[in-house]
């Protein structure tokens, strides 16, 4: 199974650096030197850690063959990718790999069928669900406790307690 464990961001320096969005619980194995890295746009990839480092709470990565700024600037949005084994978690019961919310059923608190989850969006300081739902359209759900109580991967459910007009037209 691939996953993202990063996305890269904008260029720090002249001498080839990104900074990295990092979507993964083990960046320093994830990230260590001599990893090579899958990517999405493939045709900018794969591209091989060749060092890395910590800046204010940032990771900073410079990759074999991205020797200036400018080259830097053109991996802006791509995104890391990362084999793992089908049945790998995250060692979390409260963390899911995307792959594992796409496509579970989402019900209410009430047991009333509600829609799909299509794809999980990773936003700056929240991550939403974008779910097709049941009657059409689709509706983005913040995926927090609060509102969603319970994620069953196993029984290929989620549900939400969704806030008044969420699911409403």
């Amino acid at each position: 199974m691939i996953v993202t464990v990063g996305r890269i961001g904008r260029a720090h320096g002249v001498r080839g650096e990104v900074s990295v969005e990092v979507r993964t619980d083990t960046p320093d194995e994830r990230f260590a030197a001599g990893t090579v890295l899958v990517t999405d746009p493939a045709r900018r990839g794969p591209l091989t850690v060749r060092d890395v480092r910590w800046h204010s709470g940032r990771l900073l990565v410079a990759f074999e063959g991205v020797a200036d700024r400018t080259v830097a600037e053109g991996l802006r949005g791509t995104l890391l990718l990362a084999e793992i084994g089908d049945d790998e978690t995250t060692g979390d019961p409260d963390e899911f790999f995307d792959h594992q919310l796409v496509g579970l059923t989402v019900v209410g608190v009430d047991g009333a069928e509600l829609g799909v989850v299509r794809e999980v969006i990773h936003a700056p300081g929240q991550d939403l669900l974008t779910v097709g739902r049941t009657g059409g359209g689709e509706a983005l759900v913040p995926f927090v406790s609060e509102i969603v109580p319970e994620v069953d991967v196993a029984g290929s459910r989620l549900v939400v307690d969704p806030p008044p007009g969420l699911f409403e037209d």
